[in-house]
């Protein structure tokens, strides 16, 4: 049997202007206020939740309480570090591999280091799906800078 050739992982860095530790709650506590609701499964859940440990599920909510997984977390290591095998619209044998580095840089604010890799597993479509989810990444990321700079308050709703 032939191995699947390895596709170059994509490599995305950005830069928010707040300290790793709030950029980490950010991604896991608040991801619902970054993701587009369009970029769902549902079109409209009620949350999207991030559970905080190794082994834990990455998952939609819908309102009418049906939960639709997403992910994995692979690797639970706050505020530095956070993996995940990702799903979501696709069957788990092809999980793609994404990598969150949070590291603390100049004036309180954080360099975003994001790898996305294992495309090899989605086959035939994998370049067409590693070049989509540039452009996906392109598109959440102006998002959770947004969600970087707010501070959410006790009542807030962390909801999508």
């Amino acid at each position: 049997m032939q191995e699947a050739a390895l596709i170059e992982p994509l490599r995305i860095d950005v830069d928010v202007a707040c300290p790793p530790e709030h950029a980490f709650a950010t991604w896991t506590e608040r991801f619902a206020l970054c993701w587009p609701r369009g970029h769902t499964v549902s079109g409209d859940p009620e949350t999207i939740v991030l559970e905080p440990r190794h082994g834990g599920r990455i998952f939609e909510r819908t309102r009418d309480g049906r939960e639709i997984d997403w992910g994995e977390i692979t690797g639970w290591e706050p505020p530095r570090r956070l993996s995940y095998r990702w799903h979501i619209r696709r069957d788990r044998a092809a999980a793609t591999d994404v990598e969150v580095c949070f590291v603390a840089a100049d004036a309180g604010s954080t360099r975003i280091e994001i790898i996305h890799a294992g495309w090899e597993r989605l086959g035939a479509d994998a370049e067409t799906w590693r070049d989509a989810n540039r452009g996906g990444w392109n598109g959440l990321l102006p998002h959770f800078r947004t969600a970087c700079a707010s501070r959410p308050t006790t009542s807030e709703e962390v909801t999508a």
